[in-house]
């Protein structure tokens, strides 16, 4: 007679004693975040880039398109125009040299995409604020949302009022014309992974810019202004100086590429100034301007057109 392995009966079983089956743990799929060049082509960020371009108007740029005329285009030609942003075929247009006259006489310049691009350009440029607005300093105030000039500078009575009486009042010569590309890039890289979104940041950072004559130029260095993407590159840049600053212990009140530093001796001042102008000079890649550079007390220089006291 044969005897059958023991084995626990049907009426045994723990399915039969009504006991819950032990069941494997579920599978972990990795969660694929959408990229961030998908993020752009969202919707409702560029229904926001859309109204924000309107909402500026401007100048036409080199192909006589207004803001006005934008919708229809964008109507008529978006399934396109997003097909090659995507695949990364899109190029931007050269970028119309535009000169407005300084406070110091001499002229500022400014580059002014087309209307396509300048919707373009705002729908990366909201996109990119949002990775990198939180972590801003607390002490910029260029370019920012709910922040302004007048903000800086009561940051800087502030300062003064609790015993910072000397600035190192810093001027970058020519800052945004004079930008490195090859460390904003790497800058962009430490958050971005995306490469079509980083290509097409590269290729707005080198449109060719277009003179009245109608002479094209190659753009190698700077973020013009004019354009939307401009403000948040330049802060991106700046922010390296600005958490140096913090880590040197120093106070300081920034907007864009205005800063002024307070320290409580002339002779503290002499000193930092040498050293943050070696930082921003070396590590930068930025220039210092030295004629309106200067170690003074605060109520003898300019802050975004106030002068501070105590």
């Amino acid at each position: 007679m044969d005897i059958a392995p023991d084995r626990p009966s049907d009426e045994s079983s723990p399915t039969a004693m009504g006991e819950a089956r032990v069941s494997e743990a579920p599978i972990q799929l990795p969660i694929i975040e959408p990229s961030l060049m998908a993020q752009v082509l969202d919707r409702n960020n560029l229904a926001r880039a859309l109204k924000q371009v309107k909402r500026n108007k401007g100048a036409a740029g080199v192909d006589g398109m207004t803001t006005e005329q934008l919708s229809t285009y964008l109507h008529a030609h978006w399934p396109d125009l997003k097909e090659r942003l995507i695949d990364g075929r899109y190029r931007p247009q050269a970028v119309r040299r535009v000169e407005i006259p300084k406070a110091d006489g001499k002229m500022r310049k400014l580059g002014i995409p087309t209307v396509i691009d300048r919707f373009i350009q705002q729908a990366i440029a909201q996109i990119i604020s949002d990775l990198w607005e939180p972590t801003f300093h607390p002490n910029s105030y260029g370019f920012r949302p709910q922040r302004n000039a007048q903000q800086a500078v009561r940051h800087a009575q502030d300062t003064i009022v609790h015993g910072k009486s000397w600035v190192i009042d810093l001027d970058l010569q020519a800052f945004f014309d004079t930008v490195n590309h090859d460390r904003l890039m790497a800058r962009l890289k430490t958050r971005i992974q995306d490469r079509t979104l980083l290509k097409l940041v590269r290729r707005y950072l080198t449109s060719p810019i277009q003179k009245d004559d109608g002479q094209a130029l190659a753009n190698r260095e700077g973020v013009l202004q004019g354009g939307p993407l401009s403000p948040v590159l330049a802060n991106i840049v700046l922010d390296e100086l600005d958490w140096e600053l913090e880590r040197r212990g120093h106070r300081f009140s920034q907007y864009a590429d205005d800063c002024q530093i307070f320290v409580g001796s002339r002779r503290a001042a002499e000193r930092i100034k040498i050293s943050v102008q070696r930082y921003i000079e070396d590590h930068l890649r930025l220039k210092v301007n030295e004629d309106k550079s200067a170690v003074d007390r605060p109520w003898k220089r300019s802050f975004l057109g106030f002068t501070v006291s105590s």
